[in-house]
C-alpha cells in the first residue's frame, strides 16, 4: 500500500494481487484477467481515502486501487465538490472539481503504470456523484462506474456517447436522502447516453449493505469484459 499526497490529491494506491501458479487453469484465467483491473474509490461526506478499501477488496480482490480523498470540506469534512444545500449542487465548483479528479487519475493512471482503459469508479454518495460527472463531461477516464446512493450532479448539453461505458447503480429503497424518483431520473439519463446500466434496489436506507458488495461482485464478474 502507498500512502501519497503528490499528483494533487492525498490518495492510497494498493498494486493489484495475482493468483498463485498452482490455481486451477479457469481460476488462474480469472486472476490474469481481473488483475489488470482498476478501481477508484471516491468516498462520500466526510470520509477518507480509507473508507472504502475493504469495500473495494470485497468487490474484487485482485484488483488494483486508487482512493483519493476529496479536497473541498464542508463543516471540516471531506467532500469532492460544493453543494448549496443538500440536494443543491454548486454546478460551477462541480465541473472544475470534476476536471481536477480527471486530471488526477489520468496522472495517477501514468505513475502508477494502470490502464484507464480497464479503470472502474466505486462511488459513495457524493463520491457516487462525482463518478457520475466523471461519466458524463470526462468519459475517457473511466470504463466504468459502480454508484452507491447516487443522484444525477449536472446534465451536459450535448449528452455524452456512453455505449460502451458499463454502469451499476446500486441504491437504497427507503433513502431519505436521495429518493427513489431522483435515482429513476438518473437511471434515465444514463440510459439516454446508450450507456449499459443496470438498476438494482437494496432494501436500506442512505447506508450501504452488505448486499450492495454482493451485487456489485457478481456485476464485476458477470458484466465487465476487459
Amino acid at each position: 500500500m502507498i500512502k501519497s499526497n503528490s499528483l494533487g490529491f492525498h490518495h492510497i494506491f494498493v498494486k493489484s494481487s495475482h493468483a498463485s501458479n498452482n490455481n486451477s487453469n479457469n481460476k488462474k484465467k480469472s486472476y490474469q484477467t481481473y488483475s489488470k483491473l482498476t478501481l477508484v474509490l471516491l468516498h462520500g461526506t466526510g470520509g477518507n481515502e480509507e473508507d472504502l478499501l475493504l469495500i473495494g477488496k470485497e468487490i474484487e480482490p485482485t484488483a488494483a486501487i486508487l482512493s483519493p480523498r476529496g479536497k473541498v470540506l464542508e463543516n471540516g469534512m471531506p467532500r469532492f465538490f460544493r453543494r448549496l444545500s443538500e440536494g443543491v449542487f454548486d454546478i460551477k465548483d462541480l465541473k472544475f472539481r470534476t476536471c481536477e479528479l480527471s486530471e488526477f487519475i489520468q496522472k495517477a493512471s501514468l505513475h502508477y503504470k494502470f490502464d484507464l482503459n480497464q479503470t472502474i469508479a466505486v462511488g459513495f454518495s457524493n463520491g457516487a456523484n462525482i463518478a457520475a460527472s466523471l461519466l458524463l463531461l470526462r468519459p475517457n477516464i473511466l470504463h466504468g462506474a459502480i454508484l452507491y446512493r447516487a443522484m444525477i450532479p449536472l446534465i451536459p448539453d450535448p449528452l455524452p456517447n456512453l455505449s460502451d461505458k458499463k454502469i451499476l447503480l446500486s441504491s437504497g429503497i427507503n433513502d431519505p436522502i436521495v429518493s427513489k424518483t431522483e435515482t429513476e431520473r438518473l437511471f434515465k439519463l444514463l440510459l439516454k447516453t446508450n450507456a449499459n446500466v443496470m438498476l438494482k434496489w437494496q432494501n436500506s436506507s442512505h447506508n450501504l449493505v452488505q448486499e450492495d458488495i454482493l451485487i456489485a461482485n457478481k456485476w464485476i464478474s458477470n458484466r465487465v469484459t476487459l
